[in-house]
């Protein structure tokens, strides 16, 4: 259990963009920690000081967690409250605020969360697709080869996708997804939430992708895309075939080859080009 002389770490929700979402609660809690352990301590002196806070900072960042979080650690035994903060959002999501509160936990430390914005929930809730199940996948791998295996490994999954990316990968990601999964694949792309340029850009991923041929992005993106139909999926397997197996039944009412890769992509939200390599394949 907790004993008296050890602190307490709080794990501090911030604004994502509007200063106005900090909570009440979040400033009293910085004002009366012992120190503030900050991802980017000059980003984060500048909303201290917006809500008048005069708390020493620390740098806890994803590069140098193994080194700080033992000692953030030592100090929280001897008595310091310490609170984390993330650039933006939730300490914990994209950042390395969770391996802290693995650390404080395994010593028994009291961790306490101070809720706050988070970007993938407030997309989410204004992106128009569902709600209901969702998974946050984040920001993916740097290497092409990661990436194209976890798009392919999470296309078939129902629930609502949430990832995160950056402006100058956006439309390297985008187009890798239009091959994965599809071109009818609804999705919802959001930039700067709650600031003064907030934008959502809706459509299928064949939309989204000509959309972004002509528009340079800019600012921090979340990603929101839309579940593989459960009932298209069942399509095929109540009928026992694959998706190849389909094209060809397809093409024996009459459709072009071309037609049937098409429609079969679009009903399985597959990618139109794997159906188009298996089917080669299959006819060798």
């Amino acid at each position: 259990m907790t004993t008296n002389l050890t602190g307490i770490l709080y794990l501090v929700g911030t604004p994502i963009g509007n200063l106005d979402d900090m909570s009440f609660r979040a400033v009293k809690v910085l004002q009366q920690v012992d120190l503030i352990a900050a991802e980017d301590t000059r980003h984060t002196r500048k909303l201290l000081s917006h809500f008048n806070i005069h708390v020493p900072l620390t740098s806890y960042h994803e590069h140098n967690k193994l080194i700080k979080g033992p000692i953030l650690i030592e100090k929280l035994l001897t008595g310091n409250n310490i609170a984390v903060v993330s650039d933006a959002g939730l300490p914990g999501i994209a950042d390395p605020g969770s391996h802290l509160a693995a650390l404080a936990i395994q010593e028994d430390i009291q961790v306490s969360p101070v809720p706050g914005a988070n970007a993938a929930l407030t997309a989410l809730i204004a992106s128009g697709l569902s709600t209901v199940q969702f998974s946050f996948i984040g920001f993916l791998p740097k290497k092409l080869s990661n990436r194209k295996k976890i798009l392919t490994e999470i296309s078939s999954r129902s629930e609502t996708l949430i990832f995160y990316e950056t402006p100058h990968r956006l439309v390297k990601i985008l187009g890798e997804m239009l091959d994965v999964f599809g071109e009818a694949r609804q999705v919802s792309v959001c930039r700067e939430l709650t600031k003064k340029f907030e934008q959502f850009i809706r459509g299928t991923l064949r939309e989204i992708n000509e959309y972004f041929d002509s528009i340079e992005p800019r600012g921090e993106y979340v990603l929101i895309l839309e579940g593989c139909s459960r009932t298209k999926i069942n399509n095929l397997s109540d009928q026992a075939i694959t998706p190849v197996e389909y094209v060809h039944k397809l093409m024996a009412t009459g459709l072009s080859k071309k037609e049937a890769i098409k429609k079969t992509a679009d009903e399985c939200h597959l990618s139109r080009r794997d159906i188009y390599a298996a089917v080669l394949q299959s006819e060798k």
